[in-house]
């Protein structure tokens, strides 16, 4: 299986401008620039290639978790996970990214506390998007309600 992506940039790194295509039309000729990726903090100039990270790592991770608890026998009624992945500046210019934090809320009925996070860390270094992240820090947080 291959997914794809494109990406268009015109112009000088701060002044130009870009947009993504993403093959399943989730994305099409959206809006990115060195704003939106470097100095919005609000996030609503455009998107980035983290936010995009960060929605793929929550989401990769949530599914790998879903099927981790259904194979325990205790079936999620809801997983929520909210993922930030920090950009931070480069010693020398220019910046990499250090780090990915999931956080989840979960509502899973039967099973101990315990179990859950073990399960929970078990998603978060198998989830192929964790494998492809590990030359970098990923956390995770887990609320059981």
């Amino acid at each position: 299986m291959k997914r794809h992506a494109t990406a268009h940039w015109s112009g000088n790194l701060a002044e130009g401008q870009g947009s993504l295509t993403t093959q399943s039309g989730a994305l099409t000729d959206h809006a990115y620039s060195f704003k939106a990726r470097f100095e919005d903090e609000s996030g609503t100039s455009g998107t980035n290639p983290e936010e995009l990270l960060a929605a793929a790592h929550a989401g990769c991770f949530t599914m790998q978790l879903s099927h981790l608890l259904a194979e325990n026998g205790t079936p999620a009624t809801d997983l929520d996970t909210k993922c930030i992945v920090s950009v931070e500046p480069k010693d020398g210019g220019g910046f990499e990214i250090t780090r990915s934090a999931l956080t989840l809320t979960a509502v899973v009925e039967g099973i101990e506390k315990d179990d859950f996070d073990a399960i929970a860390d078990k998603a978060k270094t198998g989830c192929p998007m964790s494998v492809a992240l590990g030359a970098i820090d990923i956390t995770l947080g887990t609320q059981l309600q």
